[in-house]
């Protein structure tokens, strides 16, 4: 069984970073796909054998009216973003995407959808839609669904389309993938400001049941409590 620990986002010098950790999920791509030559560095500076995940573009999940997209550096070029709408502007951001993806060598790339985003049936449609037509056969895929979804549905979702269902484990246990892919928000709910007790961290350990598990800490101590649960793995 391998379990891999990081960070969402570069929370130390990245010197530092690559001697702590072999593996990051690029997060800052979902607000703004960063440019070709500065991935490049990243890759370059990095170890041989460290790995980079991906969060997609939020112009491929996220509607324009979402607050995410303050952070967001060039002009829109379509009217139709987010919701996996089958537009030029969505599949335009997802050939940014997997550009990005193969300069780094990923292995995963996660589609996070916003609670906004309900089990609508043209939601289902538009998911169904881009995950056939988009080029993705080096990828994992997974998908992070939010709000009023039932598990059925993202079962069904992820199985037909070949999704891994990414969870936070403390919340929901993922119901697809051959592999686990966690994202930790903090507790109880959605909790930046939460350190991670040692408790906790044993109870993570026994979600990790699969193969391969991908941990990845989202909390505003991410740094020191991705590095405490490494200690526990050793």
């Amino acid at each position: 069984m391998i379990i891999k620990i990081g960070c969402c986002g570069w929370c130390e010098s990245q010197e530092r970073y690559f001697r702590d950790f072999g593996v990051i999920e690029i997060q800052e791509a979902f607000y703004q796909i960063p440019r070709v030559e500065r991935v490049r560095r990243w890759r370059e500076k990095a170890p041989e054998d460290f790995e980079f995940t991906l969060k997609a573009s939020q112009l491929i999940t996220h509607h324009p009216s979402s607050p995410t997209y303050r952070r967001l550096k060039e002009e829109l070029k379509d009217r139709r973003y987010g919701s996996f709408q089958p537009s030029k502007g969505v599949f335009e951001a997802w050939e940014r995407t997997r550009e990005i993806a193969k300069i780094l060598n990923v292995n995963v790339i996660i589609f996070q959808s916003p609670s906004s985003f309900r089990p609508t049936q043209e939601n289902k449609e538009n998911m169904r839609e881009f995950f056939d037509k988009i080029k993705r056969k080096e990828f994992i895929c997974a998908w992070e669904p939010r709000g009023d979804w039932e598990r059925g549905e993202i079962k069904d979702l992820c199985d037909s389309l070949d999704l891994v269902h990414c969870t936070d484990p403390f919340k929901e246990t993922p119901v697809s993938g051959g592999i686990n892919y966690f994202r930790l928000h903090g507790k109880p709910g959605y909790n930046l400001r939460y350190d991670y007790t040692e408790k906790d961290l044993r109870e993570l350990k026994k979600f990790c049941d699969k193969e391969e598990n991908y941990v990845f800490f989202n909390n505003l101590s991410m740094l020191k409590d991705a590095k405490n649960f490494r200690e526990m793995m050793k």
